[in-house]
């Protein structure tokens, strides 16, 4: 097969223009717009269709367009011939503006269907593309479910992000991953629900706001009192509540808005204090006076799990808030008490040698020997003059380790607590609620930081002859995930869950298949913690949160008037008029002072409720009826304690069934060097500033607007600079959304790499160019016909429709599976590799051929490749192929769907599926990439396209390669392709490829090449192909190898010998070949 130099079908995608010449695309219309019918008066049908009435406003748009152009065109050609160069360069400026005119879209109005320019640019821009659609998808309630419809309900409800700020990357993964599931179900039939909320988040919001007004107004919260500071943080939170919806919509997130939640806000409220009164009518809710983890800095309790630990192997200086020298941890201090009476001492060691001012016991083991005569007996404080029991204890004293002796603070030690329960001891508190030593601590103690004194404790222990020395101590040191601060265990009256039972059931609905967790690597954890777990602390001591509905009843004749001071006077009740109602029960005829717990609940006790309180709970809305239980909870893994365990035990608990059918649980994301985000570290991305782009200057500016102590900005600056030193390139929400999908085969970490998200933005041009060279050689008249008969089809198309059946395939069932790397494989494997490298390149031909009938087929294919492949990819890439999509012109007959993104997902299509095409495309593609590697092996140049031969060992190939001659020749940039014979000899100066053990390719190259140099680099590649014969020679000549080597290696190596001599025999067939050429040269 030939083909002329000139061809345009040898234009690659990128390279196709979309001049007048080569036709222009059709308006964005879906079909050739025609005038409305008139009346026999003249005038419009007045029942004219909406969508009509706007294909002939934009084709009217499209015309006076057209007039301007002509007409600046008209102006340029009315200039005088002798035009200075300046000036000519001009007009051709002036020329270029008036194409580009037509590929720039018109205003849209905000909320209306996109206006698309009658042409495409030429090359991708994702701002533009991605401007308007998400206002109209949003207002044409393409999101909002309906709980009356009859279509199977598929629900998820977002994982609130926290109020404190803007959405990061991490959000940004959620948001991908959630997008592509919701949108894949409605697409699918479902009646989908995504919910949408923020979540208060108690802790993390006072601090930061605390920081905040610190930093602007050098004031704490104490110094606004509660009133103020609560409304302090309402600003806080519509400013940046409302900036992570932007950020979700400016993602593409296809979230029901309609049902947007706060949790704070009257439904979710009310929803607290229900679970909170049913709960502790149960007796599931106590309050009780105990030992829990106490962060200074915060000045409340935190729960075990929002403890993080750190390994010290020894002794280690570490930065500690609110003290501007590193402390020491990772010693341990041994001192001696004196036994009273002047009788000698008992040494001690403590890791937290602070702590001795609240000791108040010293215990040995009943069976150590040393201490027998000790039982009974008292220590003396040193600093104190009080009198310490020393009492004998099994359970925690070990005669093995240190001096077998043990000081006891049982007011803060876990381990101690419980001793002093056992003994009945004095429980001393010896620190204040922010970290001070209190009155109970002495002078000179008293007032001084923790930390301070442990130091002047151990001076003065020296000072009194009582220091007996220092050691490294391996240990694990407690730290608030919130706010670093080193946890204090501190005895607080608290409010506390019972999670016993709950945590059973959490474990039994795993178990028996009602609870799926993705990946079930994680099940493994679930069961570990849920059955280990202890009484959950929800009380804090905060002021931003939901109030404890629990009320203090302080009676007339109380001897004591402080709040709690008689447990039993505490009601629980759903608002003040119950609480009041209840006391008046419990105390009948007496008077009475009603005050409202001052603490407010953990945020995890609103956030458990979630899947259940934004569908209206406790009411039985129609919602709740519709949608619940959920259908998935896709969340990060490091929350699956936090939240995703919690909400199943209330799920459990108050509605009777889990909240969600599947937990899906993605990966944490890192930076590209596997670190964590972390604001002093630079690293955390906002996904703005990808989608957008953003310069190295202003992402320092975001850094100096935050919260971060100056010395932190410095460091994290320095950061930005070695990962960003360029910043970070506009990159679009649909290459980020694909890029964060892509990254989900790492199920524990990912490591996000920037570069990665740019390449899929170029891919993103790839699949603009796609569209552009369709719509300009599908033309303005093109038509899809309403049904295409596969065998029918070239060879080309009926491969091409194959294989995008595989890919449906493939990318349905790993959606299903939640291998969503696997889809985005599948589908740019299909774009890429085999509509675009493979596809486009053999159609060229066609398309600018005469064959009207196997054009028209050829462009029917392609047509339904790109409107099947849009809609495989769109809940992927929802704003790109919304709008490329929105270019194709309708099938003939079709009831037209107005979005991409309620239009039906691709299934497969039995009709597609050849083998037969796949395995003949499959060869010529292999006979079309070993011509490829000769070419650059010789560098030569794109317009130089020689004869190729393909030698052919069996009636198959050759069949093949006869049936599927253009498509090698357009595919190889050869200019014709023949078939020879095993027997059949090449023409003198081939250069030779081999395919396989059947199939060889020669592509003359007679007067391009030197032969001489032919003929030593096949000699040389002689040689190497006799050292790997010897080497499987060697390999299965050695004794007992039939014996000893499996059947299938031992089958594989014969193949291997086979192919080895076909090659041979091959690389000295060339070798003469060219041998020849010199001789005949000569």
């Amino acid at each position: 097969m030939s083909m002329p130099k000139e061809d345009p079908s040898a234009m690659t995608v990128e390279e196709t223009s979309s001049s007048a010449e080569t036709g222009r695309p059709a308006a964005p219309a879906a079909q050739p717009l025609k005038p409305a019918p008139q009346s026999a008066d003249g005038e419009r049908a007045k029942e004219e269709d909406p969508e009509k009435k706007k294909k002939r406003e934009e084709k009217a748009r499209e015309k006076e367009l057209k007039k301007l152009k002509a007409a600046q065109k008209a102006e340029a050609a009315k200039a005088p011939a002798a035009l200075s160069k300046k000036a000519e360069q001009k007009a051709k400026k002036a020329a270029a503006a008036a194409d580009d005119a037509d590929a720039v879209d018109p205003p849209t109005t905000p909320g209306e269907k996109k206006l698309l320019a009658p042409e495409m640019a030429k090359s991708y821009n994702p701002n533009a593309v991605e401007a308007s659609w998400y206002e109209w998808w949003e207002k044409s309630g393409f999101f909002v479910a309906d709980p009356e419809s009859k279509k199977p309900p598929f629900v998820i409800v977002v994982p609130p992000p926290n109020v404190t700020g803007a959405l990061h990357i991490g959000h940004g993964l959620t948001g991908a991953v959630e997008d592509l599931i919701i949108r894949w179900r409605r697409m699918s039939g479902y009646n989908t629900l995504w919910v949408p909320g923020v979540d208060h988040a108690g802790i993390a919001t006072q601090v930061v706001v605390e920081k905040s007004i610190m930093k602007e107004r050098k004031q704490t919260r104490h110094d606004l009192g509660r009133e103020k500071f609560v409304e302090e943080v309402y600003k806080w939170k519509d400013q940046y509540g409302g900036q992570i919806c932007k950020q979700y919509r400016r993602l593409g997130a296809s979230l029901d808005w309609s049902r947007e939640c706060f949790t704070l806000d009257e439904t979710r409220s009310k929803a607290v204090s229900e679970a909170f009164v049913r709960l502790h009518k149960e007796g599931l809710i106590y309050r009780d006076n105990r030992l829990g983890n106490w962060d200074c800095v915060l000045r409340t309790a935190i729960s075990d799990i929002e403890v993080d630990y750190v390994d010290i192997t020894r002794r280690t200086l570490r930065a500690v808030p609110g003290y501007d020298k590193p402390v020491e941890f990772g010693a341990i201090t041994s001192f001696a008490y004196p036994l009273e009476g002047g009788e000698g001492e008992i040494v001690v060691a403590t890791t937290r040698p602070e702590t001795m001012l609240g000791d108040t016991a010293v215990a040995v083991h009943p069976e150590d020997p040393r201490y027998k005569h000790l039982h009974g007996k008292f220590v003396v404080h040193p600093f104190q003059n009080r009198r310490i029991p020393i009492i004998c204890d099994d359970v925690l004293v070990d005669m093995a380790f240190g001096t077998g002796a043990v000081k006891i603070t049982p007011a803060h030690d876990p381990n101690d607590f419980e001793v002093g329960k056992r003994h009945n001891l004095e429980f001393i508190n010896i620190f204040t609620d922010d970290g001070l030593i209190n009155s109970n601590g002495g002078k000179p103690f008293a007032g001084m930081k923790r930390f301070d004194a442990r130091v002047t404790v151990v001076k003065d222990l020296e000072a009194k002859g009582l220091f007996r020395g220092v050691a490294d101590n391996a240990m694990r040191l407690g730290i608030c995930s919130r706010s670093n601060d080193v946890i204090e265990p501190m005895i607080k009256p608290q409010w506390y869950v019972n999670c016993k039972d709950m945590a059973k059931e959490a474990c039994d609905v795993v178990r028996d298949g009602r609870l799926e967790i993705i990946p079930n690597q994680f099940e493994d954890t679930w069961f570990r913690w849920l059955e280990n777990i202890r009484d959950w602390c929800i009380s804090r001591q905060l002021w931003w949160g939901h109030r404890v509905p629990a009320w203090y009843v302080t009676v007339e004749d109380d001897a004591r008037t402080e709040m709690g001071a008689y447990p039993d006077h505490w009601v629980v009740a759903r608002d003040e008029v119950e609480a009041e109602s209840l006391a008046k029960a419990k105390f009948a005829g007496k008077t009475f002072k009603l005050e409202q717990d001052p603490d407010v609940l953990d945020t995890w006790f609103s956030s458990g409720l979630f899947p259940f309180s934004v569908l209206g709970w406790p009411e039985a809305t129609p919602d709740m009826k519709a949608f619940y239980p959920t259908s998935v909870l896709e969340t990060g893994h490091d929350i699956l304690f936090f939240w995703v365990a919690r909400m199943v035990m209330l799920g459990l608990k108050l509605t009777g069934v889990s909240p969600f059918k599947q937990v899906f649980l993605h990966a944490m994301v890192r930076d590209a060097h596997g670190r964590k985000m972390s604001k002093s570290l630079g690293n955390v991305i906002d996904p703005l500033e990808v989608i957008n782009g953003v310069t190295l200057e202003d992402l320092h500016k975001r850094l100096e607007q935050g919260n971060l102590d100056p010395r932190e900005v410095e460091k994290a600056k320095a950061g930005q600079k070695a990962d960003f030193p360029n910043g970070i390139a506009e990159c679009g929400a649909d290459a980020l959304r694909f890029a964060l999908v892509a990254y989900t085969a790492q199920a524990v970490n990912i490591n996000l790499d920037i570069l990665r998200v740019v390449g899929y933005r170029q891919w993103c041009n790839k699949l603009w160019n796609v569209i552009r060279f369709a719509m300009t050689n599908l033309g303005s008249d093109f038509v899809p016909s309403a049904t295409i008969q596969p065998s029918s089809l070239p060879l080309s198309c009926q491969w091409i429709l194959s294989v995008l059946n595989k890919s449906i395939d493939k990318t349905v069932k790993a959606l299903e599976g939640y291998q969503f790397s696997d889809a985005t494989t599948a589908l740019h494997s299909w774009w890429l590799y085999e509509l675009c490298d493979v596809f486009i390149e053999v159609i060229k031909p066609t398309m600018f051929g005469n064959d009207e009938a196997a054009k028209k087929a050829t462009r029917d294919t392609l047509w339904l490749c790109l409107d099947t492949g849009l809609r495989l990819l769109h809940p992927f890439m929802p704003y790109l192929t919304e709008e490329l999509w929105q270019r194709l012109p309708q099938q003939e007959g079709s009831q037209a769907k107005v979005s991409i993104c309620v239009a039906d997902y691709p299934a497969v299509n039995q009709e597609w599926t050849n083998d037969e095409a796949e395995a003949d495309m499959e060869s010529i593609n292999a006979i079309a990439k070993a011509t490829r590697t000769l070419r650059m092996a010789y560098e030569l140049q794109p317009k130089l396209r020689p004869e190729l031969y393909v030698v052919c060992r069996t009636e198959r190939v050759a069949e093949i390669v006869k049936k599927g001659a253009n498509e090698i020749a357009t595919l190889s940039l050869s200019s014709s392709v023949k078939v020879l014979g095993e027997g059949e000899a090449a023409p003198l100066g081939c250069a030779l490829g081999i395919v396989d053990e059947n199939t060889t390719v020669n592509l003359l190259l007679r007067n391009v090449v030197d032969a001489n140099v032919e003929i030593s680099r096949l000699q040389k590649k002689r040689d190497d192909l006799i050292r790997q014969q010897d080497a499987l020679q060697k390999k299965t000549s050695v004794a007992g190898y039939a014996e000893k080597v499996p059947e299938a290696v031992r089958e594989e190596n014969q193949l291997k010998s086979a192919k080895l001599v076909a090659e041979l025999l091959t690389v000295e067939e060339a070798t003469a070949n060219f041998e020849k050429l010199l001789i005949n040269s000569s």
